[in-house]
């Protein structure tokens, strides 16, 4: 049973920074490409970075110059970096990976920025 589970969300001030951590682990024998997603009340889920196994990555308009997205393969877990969090950022953040061909989601973190 393949699991994703996060961790590292929570409530910052605007312009704070908050790093969020997803963690694989299971049977695993391959992860692709592995990404951060994030879905604010009564709006879709949103791409907020993605990594590719190769080491390329994108990024949302929105959060560019903000974020950085990185991964340690050697612990299957991929890392979000925010800083200069705003208002809008607020959402429950969730990560995604493609392990063993298959897509798995973790259960989310809530991000909250407000003063």
């Amino acid at each position: 049973q393949v699991q994703l589970v996060e961790s590292g969300g929570g409530l910052v001030q605007p312009g704070g920074s908050l790093r969020l951590s997803c963690a694989a682990s299971g049977r695993i024998f391959s992860i692709g490409i592995m990404a951060w997603y994030r879905q604010a009340p009564g709006k879709e889920r949103e791409l907020v970075a993605e990594i590719f196994s190769g080491g390329r990555i994108n990024y949302a308009d929105s959060v560019k110059g903000r974020f950085t997205i990185s991964r340690d393969n050697t612990k299957n877990t991929v890392y979000l970096h925010m800083n200069s969090l705003k208002p809008e950022d607020t959402a429950v953040y969730y990560c995604n990976a493609l392990i063993n061909r298959d897509s798995y989601w973790g259960q989310g973190t809530q991000v909250t920025v407000s003063s």
